[in-house]
């Protein structure tokens, strides 16, 4: 083990080496130099007026925030020396279900691209190229026939791997406690119990002012609003990643989420970024991917249906469409548990060096892997900058929703927290469920995996977001899933089989989201 002064110089060289060779760090040292030639330079005192002026200019603060940004994807600081697998996955049987899953995936789009006689890739003739960038802005007027392509997989499927995943070093439940073997998910990790939540999130205490609860017993809400408000714009002229994360614990203020958000997730959208952008979208134009057809049919099937996000369609596919083709979002797999899927060139399976990642990025959309992105839709209608906050948004927190890991805010933590919290709180009910067959994960999977987009009001959904963002964790997932249980708890006893306790839970978009946690947190559970 490491020492704490060890660990920490372990980290330093870590974001050193990542900000290295970064657009930051050309622009600092181009700073630098220029500021060389300011009068109040001097020799003798070089080092120090040139620290002065990166202050003074504005420069430090950016660098402070990408060291931020650089932190929150930091591994855990006993892995920072560890081997790269295991920095990705320190569990052995977690790598190899992932492994095996991503084979699994693989292998359905595989046998997709055989049924179909469709190629993976292919470049597109120049008048078919002439004519998707004609219709770029319009795409969903488009009704390309997709009745022959299927999602490579649904969240339901991806559940049932998570329900058989056992550790091979306990004998058959041996220190498995019963509470879990009630459950569905059958593997020992750790997880935060009540007393260890309220403290996590302690700024949602009943005594806190908040955004999203209408009667506050400390202050009038509109006194707090005015004053969240005036706050929040302090925050913003600071420019300061760390305070910004800390402030949207307590909610953002409508007008200001954009921005703020952007500043949490360190997003500035420079000509650098736009001039991405529009490489990402040439490179659509230019080729044509049998995954693209995936995008297409998921879009089709759930944000189009939806009252909320059908009028984002265009966006919808213009940022997931840019997605596929980002190679920079393969970095994020030295962290995440997964490996990007490869595919082999045509006439050459099985010879390592003819294996490309497909798609580019590195990451197979599933059914529902659209809504994700629809939310964002309402905050930016700049495409370049929303196709940057889904990017962050999408390498800091939603890979974790449909990869299996170890991690406190992977799928499989939130599951595992979910059944703990009611099966201890709510042992009645959760009991009830189990015997009549409706297993309450079976029913709320969807609703995490998907980060409730799709299921509560727009409003509601970005209130929780902020405290996704806000505490950097997704725990809150599992804890809104044991809340809306609690709140419909007294319909659910009256159900006796699996389709009545869905009935009671189809609709949640009605739920006030910031006093559903509450009370769960701190008011109904002793």
């Amino acid at each position: 083990m490491l020492g704490e002064e060890e660990e920490l110089s372990v980290s330093i060289a870590h974001i050193v080496q990542r900000l290295k060779g970064s657009r930051l760090h050309c622009q600092l040292e181009r700073e630098a130099r220029g500021s060389l030639h300011k009068p109040d330079i001097k020799l003798e005192t070089l080092k120090d007026d040139i620290k002065e002026f990166l202050k003074t200019s504005g420069w430090e603060k950016k660098l402070q925030n990408a060291v931020y940004r650089e932190l929150s994807l930091l591994p855990g600081p006993c892995q920072s020396v560890a081997p790269a697998e295991h920095i990705k996955e320190p569990l052995s049987y977690m790598r190899k279900a992932q492994t095996t899953w991503e084979k699994r995936v693989l292998k359905s789009l595989n046998s997709m691209c055989t049924e179909l006689n469709i190629p993976l890739a292919r470049k597109r003739p120049i008048d078919e190229q002439k004519e998707l960038l004609s219709k770029w802005n319009e795409m969903g007027t488009e009704e390309p026939d997709l009745s022959l392509f299927r999602p490579v997989y649904a969240p339901k499927d991806f559940l049932e791997v998570l329900i058989n995943l056992r550790n091979p070093n306990y004998d058959n439940g041996e220190l498995v406690s019963f509470r879990s073997q009630l459950g569905l998910i059958q593997v020992p990790l750790n997880i935060k119990d009540i007393p260890e939540l309220r403290e996590f999130f302690q700024e949602l205490n009943l005594n806190t002012g908040q955004l999203g609860v209408d009667d506050c017993t400390q202050v009038p809400p509109e006194l707090f609003e005015n004053e969240h408000m005036r706050i929040g714009k302090k925050v913003l002229a600071e420019d300061d990643s760390a305070a910004a994360q800390q402030f949207v614990r307590q909610g953002c203020p409508t007008s200001l989420r954009a921005e703020l958000w952007a500043l949490i997730l360190n997003i500035s959208n420079q000509a650098e970024d736009i001039l991405y952008y529009e490489q990402l979208k040439s490179n659509v134009i230019q080729h044509d991917l049998l995954s693209d057809n995936l995008i297409y049919k998921d879009v089709k099937l759930t944000a189009n249906n939806d009252d909320y996000y059908f009028v984002f369609e265009d966006y919808l596919y213009q940022v997931l469409l840019c997605f596929s083709r980002d190679t920079s979002v393969l970095a994020h797999f030295a962290y995440n548990s997964a490996s990007p899927p490869k595919s082999y060139i045509r006439g050459k399976l099985g010879l390592e060096e003819y294996a490309v990642v497909y798609p580019p990025n590195g990451v197979i959309p599933f059914h529902g892997f659209s809504m994700y992105v629809a939310p964002l839709c309402f905050l930016y209608n700049e495409p370049s900058k929303l196709y940057q906050i889904f990017r962050e948004m999408y390498v800091r927190y939603f890979f974790r929703l449909h990869s299996i890991s170890s991690h406190i805010s992977g799928i499989l933590s939130l599951c595992l927290l979910f059944e703990s919290l009611l099966q201890t709180h709510l042992p009645q009910l959760f009991y009830h469920l189990r015997e009549i067959g409706a297993q309450p994960l079976r029913i709320s999977f969807k609703w995490m995996v998907r980060a409730f987009s799709g299921y509560l009001a727009t409003d509601q959904l970005l209130l929780l977001w902020d405290r996704i963002l806000g505490y950097d964790s997704l725990e809150i997932l599992a804890v809104l899933a044991a809340a809306v249980f609690a709140f419909r708890a007294v319909n659910l006893m009256e159900v006796t089989s699996l389709a009545a306790a869905e009935a009671v839970l189809a609709d949640i978009s009605t739920l006030k989201v910031i006093p559903l946690l509450q009370i769960f947190l701190y008011a109904a559970v002793s």
